[in-house]
């Protein structure tokens, strides 16, 4: 049989202040050429779907409709929550989801309420067991007073321990005649993180080690890691990666989804197709001359501009209106004062000379800055 996996999609994110809702439209719809395209038997959403635990009607609209459109295709789709989404609306949606033929879960269950999916795929008659694993908050799991009071390696392991008894529970349902996936939004070991994660939940006692897959998984599709990679353990343990990098932290990831190939004797074979789909995220540097000669190098995408020269009045929007798709600009350390001297402490200066010591101080070389300062004073002077 053939599936796809991905995952993270966090329809809904903005950059910046920018509605990105275009490209993650565009980015959904490639995804759903390619499970076309590649005649799959199933889609495996491997959570974040969302951005917010309360994402707004557009996200929702076009995140519900790439779903029917995979359905309407006859594809098999499996859908798990993310620490993004909301796990209750999730459970809400559940009955309604499966009605439009959408297996949509939001939290653990027990193998025999809801927590092994069973299919058929279409293309070879073979019957898959998907284990479903959302995202499990350590509150769940590790009571309030043993937060409180336990060590970061006793809740660690707390949780670690417990995560593998829930894998364990449900990969009972595996057999040898199946197969056998896992699907998880988790952070594994040694995992290497995309960049734009919430660190908070998806470091410290968030870690599983990847030793608590079963061997007799043929595949382990993971979310919640933003970048592509393969974790060594006993299976086929792999992220997908975001298709879309939600921040610059995310600039160098190659956007792609995972076409899984596998049958109940035989390993999974995993290709790679790349997403093109989307806007690439640059960071550029240098003097706003070198800047504004390289504006048709940069085309459409959306710019983290670093000026390597002193700050002065003005010098934002002179860059920001040659170059309409900087989101973000800023001052290289180099040509930034990181040590304030603190020069208001001294109150024996005027102010004129406080606040040009202040310029020169944090870096600012900007004659027409100190003439505005003296105008002002004068005028709050003369009013007073």
């Amino acid at each position: 049989m053939k599936f796809l996996h991905t995952a993270d999609w966090h329809v809904g994110k903005t950059l910046k202040g920018r509605s990105r809702l275009e490209e993650q439209q565009a980015v959904l719809a490639e995804i759903i050429d390619i499970a076309v395209r590649e005649q799959v038997d199933a889609v495996l959403i491997a959570g974040d779907l969302y951005d917010s635990a309360a994402p707004n009607a557009e996200a929702q609209r076009l995140v519900n409709g790439a779903l029917l459109k995979l359905v309407g295709e006859g594809i098999e789709v499996v859908v798990i929550a993310g620490n993004h989404d909301h796990a209750r609306t999730f459970e809400a949606l559940r009955q309604l989801m499966a009605a439009a033929g959408i297996e949509y879960t939001g939290r653990v269950r027990a193998a025999d309420d809801g927590g092994v999916h069973r299919f058929t795929a279409r293309s070879t008659g073979e019957e898959a067991v998907v284990a479903l694993v959302p995202f499990i908050t350590r509150r769940h799991i590790i009571g309030t007073e043993e937060i409180v009071t336990g060590t970061p390696s006793e809740n660690a392991g707390q949780y670690d321990q417990s995560v593998r008894d829930i894998i364990a529970a449900l990969a009972t349902s595996f057999g040898p005649d199946t197969v056998n996936i896992v699907m998880a939004h988790l952070t594994c070991t040694g995992g290497v993180m995309g960049g734009g994660e919430r660190e908070a939940q998806s470091i410290f006692e968030y870690h599983v080690s990847a030793s608590a897959f079963p061997i007799t998984a043929h595949y382990v599709a993971l979310g919640h890691l933003h970048r592509r990679q393969q974790i060594p353990a006993p299976a086929p343990v792999h992220y997908s990666g975001a298709p879309l990098a939600v921040d610059f932290g995310e600039q160098e990831n190659t956007p792609v989804v995972c076409l899984v190939e596998a049958t109940p004797s035989t390993p999974a074979r995993v290709t790679d197709i790349p997403i093109t789909a989307g806007k690439r995220l640059r960071t550029v540097s240098g003097t706003v001359e070198q800047l504004l000669a390289s504006v048709e190098d940069y085309g459409q995408d959306y710019l983290r501009v670093v000026v390597e020269e002193r700050t002065r009045a003005g010098l934002r929007d002179e860059v920001l209106d040659a170059l309409p798709n900087a989101l973000e600009v800023r001052i290289h350390p180099d040509f930034a004062q990181t040590q304030p001297q603190h020069t208001a402490q001294n109150t024996s200066r005027s102010p004129r000379d406080l606040f040009a010591a202040y310029c020169e101080e944090t870096g600012i070389d900007d004659p027409r800055l100190l003439a505005l300062f003296s105008d002002l004073l004068d005028e709050t002077t003369a009013a007073s």
